[in-house]
């Protein structure tokens, strides 16, 4: 098989790209079903973070102990979107600014990108980032993926197969950027490579799941390792 050259990047949103109000929403949501409290911020990124909405409801809710976890998924879910919406509406979204410039010295070097994000919410979001020009931080992308219906959600590799597909890019000439481990999992069984974003000092659970490197913050990456098929840390 050919070597990889690392010609393509799909990243996720929430964590990654854009900080957003989802753990917020998530945990609000919960008042009336249990203590809201008890809906930590290493919860969210070990249990719910990446997954599509529903299983993240029941994985939420299961992990809490909530009586008829399954039976109660749905109804928590729709809360949950609905106190996401109000915040965003209230203006709870912004870029990380590292991200933003991780993305613009890719497109400049000429590799594909495509956002890949389990959220519905993610490309309104993208699309309310005003950058330069008048862009927004969606139209520095080649492909959205987000939110499409596939057979399995992440942990599975679905999405990030379907981004390739779309870009026309063999599995083993991308990467992932993502925030959770059950993105770096999905990256993985994709046959992709895994850059673990840790930006809250939690890099344990991305190594386990398997991400080739793990960064604090995505300035740390050599742009220029890329073309040589390795995720590289810039030389200090």
């Amino acid at each position: 098989m050919p070597a990889a050259f690392l010609t393509t990047a799909i990243l996720d949103v929430d964590g990654v790209l854009l900080s957003s109000p989802h753990e917020q929403a998530w945990r609000e949501a919960l008042v009336g079903i249990c203590d809201p409290a008890r809906f930590t911020a290493e919860m969210y990124r070990t249990t719910v973070a990446g997954k599509p909405r529903l299983d993240g409801a029941f994985a939420a809710l299961r992990a809490l102990d909530v009586p008829q976890a399954g039976a109660r998924a749905e109804t928590y879910a729709i809360r949950k979107q609905a106190r996401l919406e109000a915040l965003i509406r209230a203006g709870r979204v912004a870029p990380f600014p590292d991200a933003v410039r991780f993305a613009e010295a890719l497109k400049a070097r000429g590799i594909r990108m495509a956002v890949a994000s389990s959220s519905r919410n993610a490309t309104a979001m993208m699309g309310s980032i005003r950058l330069e020009e008048g862009r927004s931080l969606l139209d520095l992308f080649d492909v959205d993926v987000s939110g499409r219906e596939v057979a399995h959600g992440k942990p599975a590799p679905d999405i990030f197969l379907l981004a390739a597909t779309v870009l026309h890019a063999r599995a083993a000439d991308c990467f992932v950027v993502e925030d959770s481990p059950a993105g770096i999992t999905a990256a993985r069984a994709a046959g992709m490579q895994a850059l673990g974003v840790a930006r809250r000092g939690k890099a344990d659970a991305l190594v386990l799941a398997g991400a080739t490197l793990v960064v604090a913050d995505l300035d740390e990456i050599d742009v220029t390792s890329l073309v040589d098929g390795r995720l590289m840390r810039m030389a200090r």
